[in-house]
């Protein structure tokens, strides 16, 4: 069987009224011929509901792991997390009118902003905007690498405090 779980908002044309669901839909996977062609079946829920459905979460469990099963009832208690929603250049962007000291904080909240702090485009985007970077030096950074050039070049103490 497969299984396909969708948390989904629905807004009614002209209305405030949203239809907070939770889908599970599942295939049926057989070599028999009388299973061929079977529609596929969904179990719809509330979010409510399904944050009361412990033999509902038990098969989201089985099938997908605690951890979605986790950020499935966050999104049903309407616990959004938009900052993980961006797309990476968009948040290279926010995180380019930070102080150093602050993307190193920031690099702990989650894994995808330690990649993202870690990220050569990040470095990169952190030495060009230095006052002291010279087209001239974009050959070097590229063959050493742009956060081995910040902290060789750019980096100083008072960045540190």
């Amino acid at each position: 069987m497969v299984t396909i779980l969708r948390p989904k908002w629905h807004l009614c044309s002209g209305s405030i009224y949203l239809h907070l669901m939770v889908i599970l839909t599942s295939w049926k996977i057989s070599v028999r011929l009388d299973c061929r062609g079977a529609a596929p079946t969904e179990l719809k829920t509330s979010h409510q509901d399904f944050l009361h459905q412990k033999m509902l979460q038990q098969q989201v469990v089985a099938v997908f792991g605690q951890r979605i099963l986790e950020h499935t009832k966050s999104l049903c208690q309407g616990k959004f997390d938009y900052l993980e929603r961006l797309p990476d250049d968009i948040l290279l962007k926010i995180m380019s009118h930070l102080d150093l000291k602050d993307t190193t904080l920031l690099a702990q909240a989650s894994q995808r902003f330690r990649k993202l702090c870690d990220s050569e485009k990040f470095w990169e985007q952190t030495v060009r905007s230095c006052a002291e970077f010279t087209s001239d030096m974009e050959g070097i950074a590229n063959a050493m690498g742009w956060r081995r050039m910040f902290f060789t070049f750019f980096h100083t103490s008072k960045e540190q405090q």
